[in-house]
């Protein structure tokens, strides 16, 4: 096995990095200070919202979210089955119940007409996922949330950067949900967003991450309290960001197209390079969006390869690419198992993933070990 390993996705810190975050240590605020605000606001013009509220995490940014779209007990929330657990786990926070809609064969994004067949009186919204960072059919997605008054949050862990039709995501929807973790496009080593349009929803968004404690008074409250007064008014969380991930996040926020473009280009470099290896299925791409390529991912062909995909994936790792499976179909997990969902539900989905293998792609890939992913498969290739 060779000593080189390059990972599949990894974090891109300069000195600029390092001294915003510096300064913030210098300063007097350490958590929840003046650098959240302003990066909340240049993270909402940046994608086209109104309003951005800052949290720990991206799980936290969903649960948020569907606190604020008011999901509760009994409630039904339609979502992907092929993402990561938390895009579901959200929904179980809140008392409800995920159901999971098949994906579309080309693009492995929500298939509309799937939504379409779970919905039921229950159905209070959807959460589609922008999978590997290629935006999914929001008209028709809206579509559906108009004909059936369902609210729709859009898991855009993947997809800072990504346009559909012309237009950035962040800013389309009810509300729209990102992540800083370190192998996203920007980072602020844990972190989340929520972006809205709507002042009502913000103003519950920014309740929520802060134990449901406000300083404005409800209405049942009579008595006079002097200017230190605050209140819980609902059961909320400390899901607050410190200006220290503020500061960094403000930082890395300036770099972010440099950091889509490097992904765009490494991303038509496998295209080219990749695209003459017949066992090989390469990323399928709409003509009418942008993705940010946050993932790059292939579908191998095991009977013309003659090769399994886990076969594939070991000798990949044996070559020293960090590569990876993105994902396991949520509710094959044990524990969605044990709530009683079954195998066979989202046989897309399940097909699909059987055969991906995600492969290196990150800002801080040099051309020579672009050059040695591209190598390693036509590698592979000739030993068949």
């Amino acid at each position: 096995m060779t000593s080189r390993l390059i990972p599949y996705g990894r974090q891109y810190i300069d000195d600029d990095d390092i001294q915003a975050v510096v300064e913030v240590l210098k300063s007097d605020y350490l958590t929840t200070g003046p650098k959240i605000k302003e990066f909340e606001d240049k993270f909402a013009r940046y994608v086209g919202a109104k309003y951005a509220v800052a949290v720990v995490n991206g799980t936290a940014a969903l649960h948020a979210a569907c606190f604020a779209a008011g999901i509760k007990e009994g409630d039904e929330v339609i979502t992907t089955a092929l993402t990561f657990a938390a895009s579901a786990n959200c929904i179980l926070y809140q008392g409800g119940r995920p159901v999971f809609a098949d994906i579309k064969a080309d693009t492995y994004n929500v298939s509309t007409e799937e939504i379409r067949k779970k919905i039921t009186d229950k159905t209070k919204a959807i959460i589609p996922v922008h999978y590997t960072g290629q935006p999914c059919d929001l008209e028709e997605i809206k579509q559906i949330a108009r004909d059936h008054n369902l609210i729709i949050i859009e898991d855009a862990a993947h997809a800072l950067g990504a346009e559909y039709k012309g237009k950035k995501i962040g800013g389309l929807s009810d509300m729209s949900i990102f992540s800083f973790h370190p192998v996203k496009h920007i980072t602020t080593g844990e972190g989340g967003m929520i972006t809205t349009n709507s002042k009502k929803l913000y103003d519950k968004l920014i309740q929520f991450r802060s134990h449901g404690i406000t300083k404005d008074k409800d209405r049942y409250i009579n008595e006079s309290h002097g200017e230190w007064y605050h209140e819980e008014q609902f059961l909320g969380y400390n899901y607050r960001m410190t200006d220290i991930q503020a500061a960094l996040g403000i930082s890395q926020l300036k770099k972010s197209d440099e950091f889509l473009k490097r992904r765009r280009e490494i991303a038509n470099i496998y295209n080219q390079e990749l695209k003459n290896i017949g066992w090989l299925k390469l990323p399928y791409q709409k003509s009418d969006i942008n993705s940010s390529w946050h993932l790059y991912v292939i579908q191998i062909n095991e009977d013309k390869l003659g090769k399994s995909r886990d076969e594939v994936f070991e000798y990949l790792r044996e070559e020293g690419l960090g590569v990876q499976v993105h994902y396991i179909p949520v509710y094959w997990h044990p524990y969605y198992q044990n709530l009683g969902y079954s195998k066979g539900i989202c046989l897309n989905s399940e097909r699909v993933y059987r055969r991906l293998i995600t492969l290196p792609l990150h800002p801080k890939m040099t051309n020579d070990e672009v050059d040695y992913v591209i190598k390693i498969l036509h590698k592979l290739d000739m030993e068949r």
